[in-house]
């Protein structure tokens, strides 16, 4: 066997364990407590304590001026293209090495997917590709970024262009990848000359920061998920992060069926999303905020103990957190020699119990996505052929 070596290091990091998940979730605080608080209140659904306590939570931890709860990772994620201005026959630029919630929530809005390629030492978007990409197939109209791709650099048609046979390109979702934060900075500043809306994809980077700020408070509006396999859980749910003073309010009204307030009365003045995290799982996440520092420490020193080793490999590259960043270090991922030696590692792990799986198949690639707009992929080609996740939970 090949990779036993690899195998029984893990098997030493997560000892007693006979089946290792890749990430499972961690309750040891106040998790039952709260529960039983929630349930003897009866107030379970979107109305309590927990859900205003667990916001309050994540704008302390994060610095955000505003935190909506919602009923999970998607769902904010919507809700915050909305609020970005994404309309129907948009484009949205965003990763292919991404979770599929990225691109249907995209979808969602009735808008579609544009890929541009990753930065291999984040393993997410690409400032310098969509620099370039947006030189060469774009023009700018008053305040709008419109799709017109060049077919040479004598081609005339930009001079001849009716925008209103144009596709707009209204926002750009950068992902932070298994908790590595992207070049975000970079990132807004090239999409604020052309003016599009950054909308930061921060399921998984719970307490990682970049330059000393926290993801998801970089762009317009971010989002963040609590999913079972998630840093901190909520069994189900999400976050949108924003430090606009308008959008804020907004979020919470759109999210709650833009319910007016009122005593008795039910009255609505648009059309909105019954999207409101219930109060039973802010009862989970308030918990588990209560230990997040511990949890990303473990995370950390796991993450230690995982890079040391695998320094001493030629045959297997290990992905640390990229310059001027703090990873929460979600999953930690190796990068094998091939894609034959990638799927012998699958292969060997997974018969003996030791979770592992590849990247996501590239966006571009699933069926409902493969005739969108992409740029030159070639590095989330390579990084997709290449990758694995390994166990990461709290030990």
């Amino acid at each position: 066997m090949k990779y036993k070596h690899i195998i029984d290091f893990v098997r030493s990091l997560y000892p007693n364990k006979g089946f290792i998940p890749l990430h499972e979730p961690y309750f040891g605080g106040n998790e039952k407590k709260y529960l039983n608080e929630c349930i003897d209140s009866t107030f379970v659904s979107s109305v309590g304590k927990f859900v205003d306590r667990f916001e309050e939570m994540i704008k302390e931890h994060t610095g955000a001026k505003y935190a909506i709860a919602t009923v999970n990772g998607t769902s904010a994620l919507h809700v915050a293209l909305k609020l970005a201005g994404v309309q129907q026959d948009d484009l949205v630029i965003t990763q292919p090495l991404t979770f599929v919630a990225t691109c249907n929530a995209i979808s969602y809005c009735g808008a579609d997917s544009v890929f541009i390629d990753i930065d291999k030492d984040t393993l997410g978007l690409s400032s310098d590709a969509l620099k370039i990409w947006l030189e060469n197939n774009t023009i700018i109209e008053g305040d709008s970024c419109y799709y017109l791709p060049r077919i040479d650099a004598n081609d005339k048609t930009r001079m001849n262009a009716d925008v209103n046979e144009l596709r707009r390109i209204s926002a750009c979702v950068p992902m932070h990848s298994f908790g590595h934060p992207c070049k975000i900075d970079m990132i807004v500043e090239v999409c604020d000359k052309y003016h599009i809306t950054v909308v930061e994809d921060s399921a998984e980077s719970l307490g990682s920061y970049y330059k000393e700020q926290h993801t998801g408070t970089f762009g317009k509006l971010g989002i963040l998920s609590f999913n079972g396999n998630k840093t901190i859980t909520t069994g189900g749910g999400g976050m949108i992060l924003t430090n606009d003073d308008e959008l804020g309010p907004l979020a919470k009204h759109i999210t709650t069926t833009a319910k007016k307030p009122h005593p008795w009365k039910f009255e609505h003045d648009m059309i909105a999303y019954n999207y409101r995290m219930p109060n039973v799982n802010a009862a989970l996440g308030c918990a588990q905020m209560e230990r997040l520092d511990d949890v990303l420490k473990n995370k950390r020193d796991t993450a230690r103990q995982y890079r040391e080793f695998f320094e001493k490999m030629s045959e297997v590259e290990y992905i640390a957190e990229p310059d001027h960043s703090r990873s929460n270090y979600w999953l930690n991922a190796i990068l094998l020699e091939n894609y034959k030696e990638r799927e012998l590692f699958l292969k060997e792990t997974n018969e003996n119990k030791v979770m592992t799986r590849p990247a996501w198949i590239l966006m571009n690639e699933l069926t409902m996505f493969k005739d969108s707009v992409a740029g030159d992929l070639s590095v989330a080609r390579e990084i997709a052929d290449r990758l694995v996740n390994t166990p990461s939970s709290r030990r």
